[in-house]
């Protein structure tokens, strides 16, 4: 192969993968913006079976997951903790204030960002394998031809679900990592529980960037898990790449979303967070 033939045959490959990415883009927009008229849609007129399926949808994506978050949260608090006493004693040895400023991360950015990368393991995985097996077995186009709109039907209650449920889970799993944190600081290296639960540091901005980023996180993962669903073809295969797609997406969108907030918020604090 030629020089020319080579050049030609890999600005050709990334003109396609740009397209498709370009593609991909366009159609993950379009997901959102009906996700939102469908909840508009939902406000102006009374479905008790909307309703239904929130309830449930509420159900499987909290109930089910509140055992997963507390321990997967309380674990990894009682590593951070370990990790950080067992540095600080081998520098300073001084403890005091290891509660607070373990507290200040939580609130700011580990409770609601790892309970977003959990949820988007489970809950995207979840989504995506549904709605992808409904596209795979035309269940979808059934219900456009039966007047349904599929999002409506499929990504609205998900989605609301999720912006709730993640913002719940997110202040249980915070709770949670605090006090395994606390635990752990108090019977491994003897600090003492009044100097660990220390609010002092704690501000009203660093609520509401966790309640920000905990209503994006919730936002984002029914979107891109079910933009992977609608997005299956074939039959068993197409849906387990709906699933795989949709859990590096949700994980990657959270991190994401985690370095935006987290910058935007320094810019309008003025480095003060």
């Amino acid at each position: 192969m030629t020089v020319a033939g080579f050049l030609t045959t890999r600005i050709t490959a990334l003109g396609a993968a740009v397209l498709a990415a370009t593609r991909a883009g366009v159609e993950l927009w379009l997901v959102y913006v009906s996700t939102i008229a469908g909840i508009v849609r939902g406000f102006s007129r009374k479905n008790r079976r909307n309703r239904g399926e929130l309830a449930r949808q509420l159900h499987a994506v909290g109930n089910k997951s509140l055992v997963f978050i507390i321990v997967t949260l309380g674990f990894i608090g009682m590593v951070m903790t370990y990790q950080a006493c067992l540095q600080l004693g081998r520098v300073t040895g001084d403890y005091s204030q290891v509660g607070s400023q373990f507290l200040r991360l939580i609130v700011s950015d580990f409770g609601p960002t790892l309970t977003g990368l959990m949820l988007a393991t489970r809950v995207g995985a979840g989504i995506a394998a549904e709605i992808g097996s409904m596209k795979v077995t035309e269940q979808i186009d059934a219900l456009r031809m039966s007047g349904v709109l599929p999002i409506d039907h499929l990504i609205v209650p998900r989605f609301v679900a999720c912006v709730v449920m993640t913002l719940a889970l997110s202040v249980i799993g915070s709770l949670v990592m605090y006090g395994a944190g606390g635990l752990t600081a108090q019977y491994s290296f003897g600090v003492n529980p009044h100097t660990f639960y220390d609010l002092s540091f704690i501000r009203p901005r660093h609520v509401v960037l966790m309640v920000v980023k905990a209503l994006a996180y919730g936002a984002a993962i029914p979107i891109v898990a079910g933009f992977c669903g609608l997005r299956a073809r074939g039959s068993s295969e197409g849906v387990g790449w709906a699933t795989t797609a949709a859990v590096i997406g949700g994980s990657f969108a959270v991190i994401v979303l985690d370095f935006i907030i987290s910058a935007a918020a320094l810019f309008v604090t003025g480095g003060d967070l």
